[in-house]
């Protein structure tokens, strides 16, 4: 089953981060540093199908769940990410419950939506044990495979509770600082009615019974949104970490 529900389910919190190094090596460091999941990022990012799937694997080989976060709602960004075996997919820029039920129908199988079948890298190309059967297979991957919009447009936050509702959707990604501009307060995330929203939409998450996921900057916050009742934390993004580390070493090598 899908690693990040089981730890949610157990009471647990879920660390990750945003892949944007690229590269096998990167994707399975991040796992060797003990991350529960990694975000591959095709909206920002630079990836490719190709790419993404490389990610995939070296995550799953370190026993790190790979997610992406694909360009756009549509059918094929959807359907090919997750044939590639993506565990979860985020879906930036959602403004509508129409939009959510697209997103529904491209990404899970029959009965609950109406993703297309084949016999692809997220069943073992039909040789898992969960795909021995098309019912047994669309069950299984409906249950363990996450789709989750992102909340980041006024649209989407004034009409969440509907949004949250839908069957199908797992759970609820803020990006705060894409929100903070559509709230008009850029960058803003101290500012009450920021905090406000942040909090509206975990307590929106937890009385749906949905996943609650977030975007942090450092360690600090990220505990303080585990507070707040977050169920999973992305922090940062690799590229800024290694940065951030390189920077200090020289700043203490040099004096």
């Amino acid at each position: 089953m899908n690693k990040i529900r089981e730890m949610v389910k157990s009471g647990q919190k879920a660390i990750g981060t945003f892949y944007d190094l690229g590269g096998q090596t990167a994707a399975e460091a991040l796992g060797v540093a003990g991350l529960d999941y990694i975000i591959i990022d095709t909206e920002h990012g630079s990836f490719d199908l190709d790419q993404a799937k490389i990610a995939i694997c070296a995550a799953e080989r370190r026993g790190t769940s790979p997610f992406v976060r694909v360009k756009d709602g549509t059918r094929p960004s959807i359907l090919k990410m997750l044939d590639a075996g993506a565990k979860g997919i985020i879906i930036p820029c959602v403004k509508t419950i129409d939009e959510v039920k697209k997103i529904v129908e491209y990404g899970k199988y029959f009965p609950v939506g109406n993703r297309g079948f084949a016999g692809t890298a997220s069943g073992e190309f039909g040789f898992s044990e969960h795909a021995k059967t098309m019912d047994g297979y669309f069950e299984y991957m409906n249950s363990s495979t996450l789709l989750i919009p992102q909340c980041e447009t006024k649209e989407c936050l004034e009409d969440l509770e509907n949004i949250a509702a839908v069957e199908g959707v797992d759970g609820i990604f803020v990006g705060p600082y894409d929100l903070s501009i559509a709230l008009g307060i850029p960058g803003q995330m101290t500012n009450p009615i920021m905090v406000d929203a942040m909090k509206h939409i975990v307590k929106v998450c937890k009385d749906k019974g949905k996943l609650a996921f977030i975007y942090s900057g450092n360690a600090e916050d990220s505990k303080m949104k585990f507070g707040w009742g977050y169920d999973a934390v992305a922090v940062s993004m690799d590229v800024v970490f290694v940065i951030t580390v390189y920077k200090e070493l020289i700043k203490n090598i040099r004096g």
